[in-house]
């Protein structure tokens, strides 16, 4: 009972039977318009999220000096690979104030290998999706609006995981 009341005053839906929970995840009852959110790729290109427009996205917000950041991003890596595709694409934001070379180390030195490089330097995506600590992740629909919010680390390439992940690839 307290659970259904928390729910709704959250505004949260409760774990749909036949899916493995929610993974943690804070699934909306309906999709949530989501604030434009700038970054830029290892090459400098400027880029939104309109980029993924028509892709169920994770977007993962993280930082190389977070520690659950650096614990996690290899089952990122791992997520990529098994589920990425013309539906689905993981996405990693780095709000690292030194920019693309201090991703580019760290994903040198992790053997990250099928995630694009995506920084934004200024912080704002961080303060406009509303993101209290790191890491914070959102499902994102093929139409940019947020499906789904976890706060905190998680084991991406779990087979729970991806279960429940691939619920929201159509």
């Amino acid at each position: 009972m307290k659970l259904a009341f928390a729910a709704v005053v959250l505004g949260l839906a409760l774990p749909q039977p036949g899916i493995a929970g929610t993974m943690g995840f804070a699934v909306h009852d309906a999709p949530r318009d989501m604030p434009e959110v700038r970054f830029v790729t290892e090459g400098g290109a400027r880029k939104t999220l309109e980029a993924f427009r028509g892709k169920v996205i994770l977007l993962n917000i993280w930082a190389t000096w977070c520690i659950p950041c650096r614990k996690e991003m290899p089952t990122l890596d791992a997520l990529q690979a098994d589920l990425g595709s013309s539906k689905f694409e993981v996405v990693t934001l780095s709000i690292d104030k030194a920019g693309v070379p201090a991703v580019r180390q760290f994903f040198d030195e992790y053997a990250i290998r099928n995630l694009a490089i995506y920084v934004d330097q200024t912080g704002l995506a961080f303060s406009n999706l509303g993101v209290f600590g790191l890491p914070t992740t959102l499902i994102v629909d093929g139409d940019g609006r947020e499906l789904a919010r976890l706060i905190g680390p998680a084991t991406w390439n779990s087979p729970d995981m991806e279960a429940f992940l691939s619920t929201f690839i159509k």
